[in-house]
């Protein structure tokens, strides 16, 4: 084999790698620039009516003030959960690909941004879909949380929820307790002893009953069939 056929094959075979690993690393290489006016002309018109005024249209100015991936404390983030209700269905149908860069196994975060919140693959991020089409259209509990302005990162924090994640009692009292109060809240008229938050059975977790992403449950109606309770969240998903 002649020294020209020598360097070619090496050419060709570099070239064929280095394409190979660009398809997977693409989506993983934040842009330089992320416009929002990739789909709007002029995004200051969607704002509140009392947002303070912005200087331009690029996505760094909405990040001097909202900083993504932060939204896991105790604060509601209607930055987070505006953009996205505003993109799913039934108002909008984009990607997550349009704002999000991916790699998969490796890196996913936000276009322009070198942060990453988790390394979902290919079967993460299909089951991440599903979950953000039911947090912005189901009859569920993650609906009544989105309209409500709370995102996924103030319930499960700032890295992407694992497929079998799940929440502790202390987490839902965060917001929802302290249990006492809770139970005050929840106290029957009537047939005070059928009060599911000072239950015979104790302290249970509450994802025996309240399910975000799934139908919901009355624990209580398992055995006391009589009983007229129900849940809120406990809808079907929205078709």
């Amino acid at each position: 084999m002649g020294k020209f056929s020598q360097i070619f094959i090496t050419v060709v075979v570099f070239v064929i790698g280095y394409t190979i690993f660009c398809g997977n690393a693409v989506s993983a290489i934040p842009s330089a620039i992320v416009s929002c006016k990739i789909c709007h002309a002029d995004f200051t018109s969607l704002l509140p009516h009392d947002h303070p005024e912005i200087e331009n249209n690029e996505l760094p100015a909405c990040r001097e003030c909202h900083q993504p991936g932060r939204s896991y404390k105790n604060t509601i983030n209607e930055f987070s959960t505006r953009i996205h209700m505003a993109h799913l269905p039934p108002r909008g149908t984009v990607d997550c690909l349009t704002c999000h860069s991916w790699s998969a196994g490796r890196s996913f975060g936000l276009l322009g941004t070198a942060e990453t919140w988790g390394t979902p693959t290919q079967e993460d991020l299909d089951f991440l879909r599903e979950i953000f089409s039911s947090w912005a259209t189901s009859e569920y509990m993650d609906n009544k949380h989105a309209k409500a302005s709370v995102s996924c990162a103030n319930c499960h924090g700032p890295e992407l929820p694992a497929f079998d994640a799940t929440l502790e009692n202390e987490k839902c009292l965060q917001c929802h307790g302290p249990m006492d109060i809770l139970a005050q809240k929840t106290e029957p008229a009537e047939f005070k002893d059928r009060n599911p938050h000072k239950s015979h059975l104790g302290e249970i977790h509450c994802t025996v009953c309240h399910k975000a992403h799934s139908e919901s449950n009355v624990y209580c109606l398992g055995c006391h069939l009589q009983f007229k309770m129900s849940l809120p969240g406990g809808g079907k998903k929205t078709q």
